[in-house]
């Protein structure tokens, strides 16, 4: 066994100081005049991918009433499939 191992450093240790030189230097922030324009950016976006036409409330009811009978379609079909198949 070789007596003149080196040491291995943990992750959870201090790193070197030469290492730190990082910490040391100015946090740099973003100025007003760029905040101001990422926000009229954003909106401008939001703006434009609104929809154009609005769905009536009708149009919504009778959406919502046909995914309504679909699905008990769907429920009576799935219970006539099981009460009609053999017995395994």
């Amino acid at each position: 066994m070789n007596s003149t191992m080196t040491t291995i450093r943990s992750r959870h240790e201090n790193p070197p100081e030469q290492a730190r030189v990082h910490d040391l230097r100015p946090v740099r922030r973003v100025s007003t005049l760029d905040r101001l324009a990422l926000h009229v950016g954003l909106a401008l976006i939001t703006y434009g991918r609104r929809t154009l036409h609005q769905e009536s409330r009708e149009r919504r009811a009778n959406r919502v009433e046909l995914r309504l009978a679909h699905l008990e379609r769907e429920r009576d079909s799935e219970r006539m499939l099981r009460l009609t198949m053999p017995v395994r």
